[in-house]
C-alpha cells in the first residue's frame, strides 16, 4: 500500500518524477505478485506513456518495451527505446502490433471516447495477453485532478469557482483534456467486448481494500485511482 507515501511525496514535491516513480515501482510489484512473468519473453506496450516511467521500470526487468503516445516526452534515459506516435482517440490501434502486456496508466480520463479504446484494445493483445488499465475516476477525491475538489460542483461550475478563487489557469480542463469517467461505466464497456475478460478490479493505491470496487456507487467515491486487470480470451464466435 503506497497511499501514504504518495500523499507525503505530493505534499513535499507535487507530482514530480519521484511521485510517478513510486507509482511505477508499485505497479511492477503488483504485476509480479499477480503472476505476470516479466523478462525478455514478455513484450510490453506502454500506451499513452507520457514520460515512460512505468515502461522504463518494466524495461529494467528485462522486458522489450515499446512506448506509444501522441508526442515523444520520454525521459532522456528512454529516448533510445522504440517509440510510436499515435493519437489513441483517433488512430487505428491495430498499427501498433500485438503485445503480451499493455500498460494504459492514467490515460482513460484524458480521451473523449474511451469506448473506442476499449472496443479495440484486444487488437493489440496477444492471445492471453494482459491489459493493465488504471485511471482517476471522476467522482473520487482526485477525479478532477488539479480542479479537485471543485469538480464535485460539476465540470462547468467547478472551473468557474476555481478561477474566481485562485485566478490561475487549470492544467486539465473538463471536456477538453479531462473527461468524467465512472468505474461502473468502464466495467460495462469492457464486458461488451467478448474478447476481453476482467481478472481483477481494485483501488490502485490500496489494493488490499479491493472489496470497495464491488460496491456500486460507493466505489466511485472511495477509489482514488481504479485498476482493472484484463485478459484477452479466445472467442470462437467472434468476427
Amino acid at each position: 500500500m503506497i497511499f501514504h507515501k504518495l500523499i507525503l511525496q505530493y505534499l513535499k514535491h507535487k507530482d514530480d518524477e519521484g511521485f510517478y516513480r513510486l507509482q511505477a515501482e508499485d505497479t511492477v510489484r503488483w504485476l509480479e505478485k499477480s503472476g505476470v512473468e516479466l523478462g525478455c519473453e514478455t513484450s510490453v506496450l506502454d500506451l499513452g506513456c507520457g514520460h515512460g516511467i512505468i515502461g522504463g521500470e518494466l524495461f529494467s526487468r528485462g522486458c522489450p518495451v515499446t512506448f506509444a503516445d501522441e508526442t515523444n516526452q520520454l525521459l532522456p534515459e528512454y529516448q533510445d527505446l522504440p517509440f510510436v506516435s499515435i493519437d489513441i482517440d483517433k488512430d487505428d490501434l491495430g498499427t501498433l502490433g500485438t503485445y503480451d502486456l499493455v500498460i494504459c496508466s492514467n490515460v482513460l480520463e484524458h480521451i473523449p471516447r474511451p469506448a473506442q479504446l476499449l472496443d479495440s484494445v484486444d487488437r493489440i493483445l496477444e492471445p492471453e495477453g494482459k491489459l493493465y488499465l488504471s485511471w482517476g475516476n471522476w467522482l473520487s477525491p482526485w477525479g478532477g485532478h488539479d480542479l479537485s475538489p471543485f469538480h464535485y460542483l460539476g465540470p462547468h461550475c467547478g472551473p468557474r469557482v476555481y478561477d474566481r478563487l485562485f485566478g490561475r489557469e487549470l492544467i486539465h480542463t473538463p471536456y477538453v483534456t479531462l473527461f468524467p469517467t465512472t468505474i461502473g461505466q468502464t466495467i460495462r464497456m469492457i464486458r461488451r467486448n467478448p474478447r476481453l475478460h476482467i481478472l481483477s478490479i481494485l483501488p490502485r493505491y490500496y489494493p488490499k481494500l479491493a472489496f470497495i470496487t464491488r460496491i456500486p456507487c460507493l466505489r466511485e467515491f472511495l477509489t482514488w485511482n481504479c485498476v482493472i486487470f484484463v485478459e484477452k480470451v479466445a472467442c470462437g464466435n467472434c468476427p
